[in-house]
């Protein structure tokens, strides 16, 4: 199981980056892109490090930081949309997959929490 999320956070943070370069770079949306593509891959670097961790505090930690980044994921991606209407319906396949994503990550964080 572990090496199936590795593969989907790896190809989530794929799809972030190919969606990202068709959109033209303006203003209006320079540092939504930005901020989601520093949120986007670090969902899936921070998931590679846990499973690589040197203790249960260092999984869970991890764990959380991936909490926090895929919601920020969604957040960036509501924004983008937004400011890129064009791009909606794009995006919400990669939406969907980030709020799967999410929905993982709350899991795995709530069942780490509760054994320590």
């Amino acid at each position: 199981m572990r090496y199936d999320l590795e593969k989907r956070t790896t190809c989530f943070s794929k799809d972030v980056i190919i969606c990202c370069k068709k959109i033209k770079i303006i203003t209006l949306n320079s540092n939504i892109i930005s901020q989601l593509l520093r949120s986007a891959t670090s969902v899936g670097a921070n998931y590679h490090e846990a499973n690589a961790a040197s203790s249960k505090n260092d999984f869970r930690n991890k764990i959380h930081i991936c909490r926090k980044e895929i919601q920020e994921t969604e957040y960036w991606l509501d924004l983008l949309g937004e400011a890129n209407p064009e791009y909606k319906e794009r995006l919400k396949n990669i939406s969907k997959e980030a709020r799967e994503l999410t929905l993982i990550f709350n899991k795995i964080s709530h069942s780490v929490s509760l054994k320590h």
